[in-house]
């Protein structure tokens, strides 16, 4: 009864203290907030932040440029359309390349599921599809940057109207095409640790010192779902815009 007692007792949270120690109380919730968080976790938390702020600096400007230049700004409909059985059916690509990144942010989240159960064949048989559907994204993207270089689109100008228009889709969806890349980089490097045993063994390495920890597959998901993020911001500001 008394251990009862006294477990009742922890789970119940201490009371908002009141004067300057509520103040003080309050400028260190961070640190309550990241005392039971890992070091990993954390840190992937605070890139990922400065990340929004940089992804959102870029929205901005192209935002700002489109709506401040006198010069009529391309229509995404028919700059992005491809021609198929003789049509131009408009940006069929894009919603393709969308379709695959969504889609592998699925199998991503099945992946950590697998990782945490410690399922290591489908945790790095995931990761794997995961990096295939990322790396698929970069090619269709790859495909699309050059068919309109071959047009006459340059970061300085294009033959559809406003100068801004390039310098703000190379600008932008090469940054987040980087991400992709280095994502789909690190997503090989990891499966590929899940696949021999360093997260069950505990072998020396990139994040696997410490036996039975698959907490660096939810890491790389948690990465991964802000590129997938980032592009839905992408895909509605400048593709539907």
């Amino acid at each position: 009864m008394a251990e009862l007692t006294r477990m009742d007792t922890e789970d119940v949270a201490p009371p908002h203290a009141s004067g300057l120690r509520g103040v003080a109380a309050d400028f260190a919730s961070d640190q309550r907030a990241f005392k039971n968080v890992s070091w990993g976790k954390a840190m992937m938390w605070i890139f990922l932040l400065s990340d929004t702020f940089i992804f959102g600096c870029f929205l901005l400007a192209y935002m700002t440029a489109r709506m401040s230049t006198p010069v009529p700004w391309p229509n995404p409909s028919e700059v992005f359309a491809l021609n198929i059985g003789g049509q131009e059916v408009p940006l069929i690509l894009i919603a393709i390349m969308t379709f695959v990144l969504i889609s592998s942010s699925g199998t991503m989240a099945m992946a950590v599921n697998f990782g945490y159960r410690r399922e290591r064949g489908k945790t790095a048989a995931l990761m794997l599809l995961t990096a295939m559907l990322g790396a698929t994204f970069v090619g269709m993207q790859a495909f699309e940057w050059t068919k309109l270089i071959t047009e006459g689109v340059r970061p300085w100008e294009n033959p559809w109207g406003a100068a801004q228009f390039g310098s703000s889709f190379f600008m932008i969806t090469g940054f987040h095409g980087t991400h992709v890349t280095f994502g789909v980089i690190f997503l090989l490097i990891t499966a590929r640790k899940v696949w021999r045993g360093d997260f069950d063994t505990g072998r020396p390495g990139f994040f696997t010192s410490r036996k039975g920890n698959y907490e660096v597959v939810e890491i790389m998901g948690l990465y991964w779902h802000f590129v997938d993020l980032v592009w839905v911001f992408i895909f509605a500001f400048f593709y539907l815009w």
